[in-house]
């Protein structure tokens, strides 16, 4: 497993763990969009582009959620 592989593995199993606890706290939605922000990272440098558009809007609407739950 290279470098960027494990990467994308931290964010997306972050992705999994904040989406799973968001319940509890506003901050893993926090959380949750910082993930989605890594995910995204992770897929523009895969050149997965359209993987790393998807993950910037789901990261817009986390962070969008969690002021909102202030």
């Amino acid at each position: 497993m290279d470098a960027l592989t494990a990467f994308g593995l931290f964010a997306v199993s972050a992705m999994l763990v904040c989406y799973a606890f968001e319940h509890r706290s506003r901050w893993f939605v926090l959380g949750f969009a910082a993930a989605c922000g890594l995910g995204s990272a992770y897929g523009f440098l895969q050149g997965a582009w359209p993987f790393g558009v998807v993950e910037a809007i789901w990261s817009v609407v986390a962070l969008r959620r969690w002021w909102s739950a202030r």
